[in-house]
C-alpha cells in the first residue's frame, strides 16, 4: 500500500512540477514503455517476420531555405508493403522531419519529435534553436540503439530554416545518434547513392525554391530507377513524392497539383533523355 502511495505520489510530481523541458525525457519517467527504443522486441521479429521499410528522402538548400523530398514506397524484404506511405513531416513552423528505415518505429519517432519541440516551446516560452532541435533529435536516435542493434534501425534527415543566418539547413544521423551537418544537399535510404548523384550533378548555389523542387523529383527518379525499394512517380495512381520547403514563412507541403506538374516534368523530359539532365562541363 506504502508502495502504491509512494508511486502515485512520484508520478503526481511528475505531472505538477516537471524537472524537464524534454518531454521524451519527461516520457521516460512516467511511462517508459511509451518510448519506442525502451520496448521489447516482438516476438514475430524475432521469428524473421519482415518489417516495412522506408526510402528514399533527399534535401536540397538553396538560398533562403531548403526543400525536402520523398519517395512513396515502403517494402518489406522483396515486396512492396505500401505504396503511398509519407515520410517527410512538419517537424514544427521552420522544421521539417523525414525517416528511413523501420517504418513503424520512424513515424512514431517523428510525432514524439513534433511533441518534444511544442513541449519545449509552451515550457520555456520560447523555440529551440536549429542546433537544438538537431541536437534533441540526435538522443531520440541514440535511445533507438537497441532496437538498431536488433535490425530496427531509423535513421533520420532534418531540415530547416536558421532564423539568424537566414539559410536552409541540413542534418543527418547515423543509427547510433551521430549528428553531422551537410552542405547544399544530402540523401538517405537504400536508393541515396543514385540520389545523390543526381544531386551532385544539378545542384547550384542559386536555385530558385521550384528549382530545388524540380532537383528533387529528378534525384529521386534516378533513385527509382537504379534501387528497388524505391518508388518513382506513379502517373497512373496519381502517386507522387512528398515534397516541403521551409523558409522565412514557414514549413510548406507542396501541393498535389505541384508535384503531379513537377513529376510530369520529369517523366515527360525522360522519353528524350532516359538517364535526365545533364551538368554542363564547365
Amino acid at each position: 500500500m506504502a508502495s502504491h502511495e509512494s508511486q502515485t505520489g512520484r508520478l503526481s510530481g511528475l505531472f505538477a512540477s516537471p524537472d524537464t523541458s524534454s518531454f521524451t525525457e519527461f516520457l521516460g519517467a512516467y511511462s517508459p514503455g511509451l518510448v519506442p527504443g525502451r520496448r521489447s522486441l516482438p516476438a514475430s521479429v524475432s521469428a524473421g517476420e519482415e518489417i516495412p521499410h522506408g526510402t528514399t528522402i533527399v534535401a536540397v538548400a538553396f538560398p533562403g531555405g531548403v526543400v525536402m523530398a520523398g519517395d512513396r514506397r515502403a517494402t518489406a524484404g522483396h515486396m512492396i508493403a505500401q505504396r503511398d506511405i509519407e515520410k517527410v513531416f512538419r517537424a514544427d513552423e521552420f522544421s521539417a522531419i523525414a525517416i528511413a528505415g523501420t517504418a513503424g518505429i520512424g513515424i512514431e519517432m517523428v510525432r514524439l519529435f513534433q511533441v518534444e519541440l511544442e513541449h519545449y516551446e509552451k515550457r520555456e516560452g520560447r523555440t529551440l534553436s536549429i542546433e537544438g532541435k538537431a541536437n534533441r533529435l540526435a538522443t531520440m536516435v541514440r535511445q533507438n540503439l537497441g532496437m538498431a542493434m536488433q535490425g530496427l534501425a531509423v535513421v533520420p534527415l532534418f531540415a530547416g530554416y536558421d532564423e539568424v543566418r537566414d539559410v536552409g539547413r541540413i542534418f543527418s544521423y547515423d543509427p547510433a545518434g551521430g549528428r553531422y551537418e551537410e552542405r547544399d544537399f544530402h540523401s538517405i535510404g537504400s536508393g541515396s547513392v543514385f540520389a545523390r548523384g543526381a544531386l551532385k550533378k544539378l545542384y547550384r548555389p542559386d536555385l530558385s525554391a521550384e528549382d530545388a523542387a524540380l532537383v528533387c523529383v529528378q534525384a529521386l527518379y534516378d533513385a527509382a530507377d537504379d534501387d528497388s525499394a524505391t518508388g518513382g512517380p506513379d502517373l497512373t495512381r496519381r502517386i507522387f513524392p512528398v515534397v516541403a520547403s521551409v523558409t522565412a514563412d514557414g514549413y510548406r507541403r507542396l501541393g498535389e497539383d505541384e508535384v503531379g506538374a513537377l513529376a510530369q516534368t520529369v517523366v515527360d523530359g525522360r522519353y528524350d533523355s532516359p538517364g535526365g539532365p545533364t551538368a554542363p562541363l564547365r
